[in-house]
């Protein structure tokens, strides 16, 4: 099937790689097949169901690399689960008794889109492989190229999503300045809390970039300037057994010694034993469309700072998230470098009418290619073994127990 217009839509939250991954589809295919037509679905599935889009004209064909320079999503992004009808009936999205699969089918047929590009996390591709099984189910055959981003990292199969390292680079600058308020005051607890519901990852790359920076500065220790006070104390994730009696201890070892703590928290960690207190206390814990906790009305940060502060004798305590401040970076170079990889790929894979999600088979030899959607899940666990990991920790003096699965 010859290949006439091509659709593209970013969705689910942001991550370093989305306004790139746009431009770089664009420009591939501006190279590869100028007379392919390319619209863009705004914030993702909400502008599918309901028709608002943009066509990609000649100035934004010419000037797509300028994209390459900027984080967030030109085209926009929005959390729609086509399955959850009451939920799109609620936002206005569809009417009363709509299937909004055949609402977003019927769209996609009536702008006669022959490749729709999805660039988001699993539960976007999967929505888009929903859709693709309903068009072929009802006679009309989609070809759907998913791309990963995730600054969580936790897509199986892949082994790298679009995004994570920038995110993990913006998270340790983020934390370089954060901590510097360690000395505003005696006894000082800061907890900088980092993304990743249900992985890791991103929050032991980050406490790892950020010791990076420590070893290239320099110290004086006489006026005060010392990298045990600016190192990092602890790492706190989902996938690591926590003690929170032991660790209390030991970092109250460390508070009294250096004069203040540094705890890297990804909001997983612990996310169960919070959510189970609050239900526990009669408390609404919220949820998005796709069931996920809504981790921002519970605060773990502060919950964690809560039960710390008293073991260590904190007088002072700071709770910092970086999510937001790295999800919407600009790419860097390493990241770049991967986005182009994938596009270039996703483009050719197009074209051939070869639908999936492409990335890195961890499962087949971690050779780039075209993954297929039943494969496709989220919530991929952080390998703790893994050496820069057990390193990390042992240069801080934690234990590495993995947590019971």
């Amino acid at each position: 099937m010859a290949v006439r217009r091509v659709a593209l839509l970013t969705a689910g939250g942001f991550a370093p790689c989305l306004s790139s991954a746009v431009g770089g589809l664009i420009e591939r295919y501006t190279e590869v097949a100028p007379d392919v037509e390319i619209i863009a679905y705004q914030h993702g599935y909400h502008g599918l169901l309901t028709g608002t889009k943009i066509v990609v004209d000649a100035e934004g064909r010419a000037k797509a690399g300028i994209l390459h320079k900027f984080g967030g999503s030109p085209i926009g992004n929005s959390r729609v689960k086509l399955t959850n009808a009451a939920d799109c009936v609620k936002r206005g999205l569809v009417q009363e008794g709509q299937d909004p699969l055949k609402v977003a089918a019927e769209q996609l047929k009536a702008d006669g889109v022959d490749v729709l590009h999805t660039i988001g996390g699993d539960d976007t591709n999967t929505t888009a492989a929903d859709l693709a099984a309903y068009l072929h189910e009802n006679g009309y055959e989609l070809t759907v190229v998913g791309l990963p981003k995730t600054i969580d990292n936790d897509v199986v199969p892949i082994r790298q999503s679009l995004g994570a390292w920038t995110a993990a680079e913006e998270a340790a600058g983020f934390a370089a300045n954060v901590i510097g308020e360690h000395r505003s005051g005696p006894r000082m607890l800061i907890v900088h809390e980092v993304m990743g519901r249900h992985c890791g990852w991103l929050t032991a790359a980050a406490a790892a970039e950020y010791r990076k920076w420590l070893d290239q500065q320099e110290w004086v220790p006489s006026l005060g300037l010392s990298r045990e006070r600016w190192d990092v104390h602890a790492v706190f994730v989902p996938e690591l057994a926590l003690d929170i009696e032991a660790e209390a201890k030991r970092l109250r070892t460390v508070m009294d010694e250096v004069g203040n703590v540094n705890i890297f928290l990804s909001e997983g960690a612990g996310m169960h034993e919070i959510v189970a207190q609050l239900e526990a206390s009669g408390a609404e814990v919220q949820r998005d469309p796709f069931g996920h906790v809504k981790l921002d009305t519970i605060n773990p940060g502060q919950w964690f700072a809560k039960q710390f502060a008293e073991l260590l004798g904190a007088e002072k305590t700071m709770v910092q998230k970086s999510g937001y401040y790295s999800r919407a970076a600009a790419a860097n170079p390493e990241d770049l470098r991967l986005i182009k990889s994938m596009t270039d790929f996703a483009v050719e894979a197009a074209l051939r009418g070869e639908s999936g999600v492409v990335g890195h088979d961890e499962e087949n030899g971690d050779r780039l290619r075209a993954i297929e959607f039943p494969r496709i899940a989220g919530g991929k666990a952080f390998d703790v073994s893994q050496a820069w990991f057990q390193d990390l920790l042992a240069g801080i003096g934690q234990s590495a127990v993995p947590a019971k699965s």
